[in-house]
């Protein structure tokens, strides 16, 4: 019965003439900037943040929601009818997606895809609604030791699942934690790493770190390396799939929504490795393997359901716990914090209405998407034809408004256009910039409960593993490291043989 009132309260909510208008917005830029290769979610929420100070919290983290899952709806968009993906998690979706394009079967692609989607979406807003509850019942039970050890735990898992290597994830990871504690000691006042800089007292704003390292470095990255146009877009006769291909996509769809769903919940997960983990899994499972690569619905299907499952199941960490799984849920923290919101399972108590709005707009969305998606094909694939090079300064220009206008200070354009050249030589140099960021936002809070923590043991630095469930949490933390260094260290032995 409790189910039902929360849903209820969140479909009240979500269908509020301002909410509704603000997931149509969300979804929308989603889907334009899913299809536009290089200027993916990461960028686009941390360029607006700024904005979302003028919102209703509930409404801005609509939008921002609305912004990370349709992304991945408009990725498949592009991938499938000129093989250009506009998302990592569409890369997977352009190896069958694109030979059924070229096979005359564009249509059924996309709506394959969309229909994938849909069934994903809708799981994985009664999956979150399911769990939301329970979880934020176990975390009550947390104290500030178990509360550490759980971030550790989920910043080593982010960094472990990552595609970079594991010492260099670590060390951005750190780099994240010190940046944190820039500015005034929250309990002594004490000056730390601000140099005599009273603009630094309060710290690095994260939205300008936001904006600098994802937004305007990636602009510059992608200026760098040229105008890439369309390939050759396909055709579009049947847009919906017959009788035989809606049975023949279901199965892979319906897998693919499990997984997708169970794996946005990992720290580190997130859409793209669970669309390579479906596409994996069907190609095992499929009684024609050797025809993935050239035209295979479950090629489409499975990895479309799996993406969108996860980018929406990776709210669960964040809305239950408190803990980004991915850096856009670190970014969806900081949109939180913006509004004197601590992400975790009080606010499930203090505000149901923002927690159960924001699950229900994920099914309204999902709805939004597929009624923007199909029928617009045509607009969106045209829009590669904008040369980024007119695209890219026009986004700069407004996202040095929006920095001025978080006080109306030139101090922020400037740590803007600093934090622009450290993002930009981090992403030139090859290190992964998502692991500083979830550093960054978790660092303040690991400092405070590892401060609770020792005032509660009068200093006694071996109580944070005084719970079995802190240790528990260190020892998956630890086998997570060793299981990732094991093939390097094995590597770096063979050579030395050799």
């Amino acid at each position: 019965m409790e189910f039902f009132d929360n849903a209820l309260l969140g479909l009240t909510t979500a269908l509020s003439l301002q909410n509704l208008g603000y997931a149509f917005v969300g979804c929308l830029l989603g889907t334009l900037i899913g299809v536009l290769p290089g200027l993916g979610p990461l960028a686009t929420i941390s360029m607006l943040l700024p904005l979302t100070y003028a919102l209703d919290p509930t409404a801005a983290l609509i939008m921002l929601a609305g912004i990370y899952y349709g992304a991945q709806y408009g990725g498949s968009t592009t991938a499938i009818l000129v093989n250009l993906p506009g998302e990592s998690s569409a890369v997977v979706t352009a190896l069958d997606g694109y030979q059924m394009a070229r096979q005359g079967r564009a249509g059924v692609a996309l709506a394959t895809a969309a229909i994938s989607s849909f069934i994903a979406g809708t799981f994985a807003t009664i999956f979150i609604m399911a769990l939301a509850r329970p979880l934020a019942q176990v975390a009550f039970s947390f104290g500030p030791g178990e509360y550490l050890a759980m971030m550790v735990l989920g910043l080593i898992l982010a960094t472990v699942l990552s595609n970079a290597r594991l010492i260099e994830s670590i060390a951005m990871v750190l780099v994240g934690i010190l940046l944190s504690t820039v500015g005034l000691d929250s309990v002594t006042a004490d000056e730390r790493f601000t140099f005599g800089v009273m603009k630094l007292f309060d710290g690095l704003d994260f939205v300008v770190m936001a904006m600098a390292v994802f937004g305007f470095a990636e602009i510059v990255k992608n200026l760098g390396e040229g105008d890439e146009g369309p390939k050759g877009t396909a055709k579009i006769s049947r847009l919906m799939p017959n009788r035989e291909e809606l049975a023949e996509m279901t199965p892979p769809a319906t897998r693919g929504t499990i997984l997708g769903s169970f794996l946005g919940i990992l720290p580190g997960g997130g859409a793209a490795l669970a669309s390579f983990a479906s596409y994996a899994m069907e190609k095992r499972l499929s009684k024609r393997p050797q025809n993935f690569g050239k035209g295979e619905i479950a090629g489409v299907a499975g990895p479309e359901a799996a993406n969108n499952a996860a980018s929406q199941t990776s709210f669960i960490p964040l809305l239950t716990l408190g803990i980004p799984s991915n850096a856009v849920m670190a970014l969806m923290v900081g949109a939180m914090m913006i509004h004197d919101i601590t992400p975790g399972p009080k606010v499930m108590e203090s505000n149901p209405a923002l927690i159960w709005g924001l699950i229900a707009s994920m099914w309204i969305g999902n709805v939004i998407l597929v009624i923007l998606n199909l029928p617009l094909v045509g607009v969106w694939v045209k829009l590669l034809s904008v040369p980024y090079r007119l695209l890219y300064p026009a986004i700069v220009i407004l996202c040095c408004i929006g920095a001025w206008s978080l006080k109306n200070d030139s101090y922020e354009v400037m740590m803007c256009a600093v934090m622009l050249v450290a993002g930009y030589l981090i992403v030139q140099i090859g290190l992964p910039p998502a692991p500083l960021l979830m550093g960054f936002i978790l660092g303040p809070m690991m400092e405070e409960n590892l401060r609770r923590v020792l005032q509660l043991s009068r200093g006694d630095v071996m109580a944070v593993f005084s719970s079995p469930i802190s240790i528990s949490f260190y020892l998956l933390a630890a086998g997570a490291i060793v299981a990732m260094a094991l093939p390097s260290l094995r590597d770096s032995r063979d050579v030395l043989e050799e």
